[in-house]
């Protein structure tokens, strides 16, 4: 049995309603299933509430939260209760693996990320956020602190790409302007903000953040210099998709 904190993110205490939250978006996922090739056994390791998961193919789900086991809907793979940085197959198990939006929460990445391209013969396919172009979004300018906390959490994406394969392919992911999914940037051209990112700033900045942008709204500042983005049919921000191959 595992214990159940992984990161910085306590899935147990936190996690409720993270399904319905983190809906995954069909633009995205055509990009995530494509990535996979022909591969009809993939492993997807922090699967959580299954986001993201291919269903015309046979999927072995790892995630060590009960909470998040508990989430994943009638139908989908039943998930294994073990961790990224030691998966209990063989070398070359599964044709494919993958693993979305969950790498910044393993206790080691590198050995995670090695122990994804041991068991898979095929490609390995990693969903995540590059955080060198978290900068990007306008919450930037209104919430420093939040982007500093966000870019201690995720791996450079070369570290990333290093341990995939001798060969790993790098895409910008578009993020489209009626986004399902609830990341942050999803909201690029709305007023909301993922929720479970406030919790790494502490209560002064958020103050700060919410009399600034009040402020700017009332005064026509916020969209005499970001109102272009609701023209935008998507956003390039700092979602990646990397494709590493053996």
């Amino acid at each position: 049995m595992t214990s159940t904190l992984a990161g910085d993110f306590d899935y147990e205490l936190r996690g409720a309603g993270y399904a319905t939250q983190r809906r995954p978006d069909p633009r995205i996922a055509v990009l995530v299933h494509a990535a996979l090739g022909d591969a009809r056994t993939v492993i997807n390791v922090g699967a959580g509430a299954g986001s993201y998961e291919p269903a015309d193919r046979h999927v072995t789900a790892i995630e060590p939260s009960a909470a998040m086991r508990a989430q994943r809907p009638p139908g989908a793979a039943p998930a294994i209760d073990a961790r990224a940085e030691a998966l209990p197959f063989d070398d070359g198990t599964f044709d494919a693996a993958m693993a979305t939006v969950t790498v910044h929460q393993w206790a080691d990445p590198g050995k995670g990320l090695a122990e994804l391209r041991r068991v898979s013969r095929g490609p390995v396919v990693v969903l995540t956020f590059d955080p060198d172009a978290l900068d990007r979004f306008w919450l930037a300018e209104y919430a420093p602190e939040l982007i500093a906390a966000e870019r201690r959490r995720y791996p450079e994406i070369a570290r990333i790409a290093a341990a995939l394969g001798s060969a790993c392919d790098v895409h910008e992911v578009p993020i489209p302007i009626d986004c399902v999914d609830g990341f942050t940037e999803a909201f690029y051209c709305l007023l909301y903000t993922d929720r479970s990112a406030w919790g790494f700033v502490d209560a002064e900045a958020v103050t700060r953040f919410t009399g600034e942008l009040t402020a700017d709204l009332a005064s026509g500042a916020w969209a005499a210099r970001f109102g272009h983005l609701r023209a935008r049919p998507e956003f390039l921000g700092s979602l990646r998709l990397l494709v590493g191959r053996p």
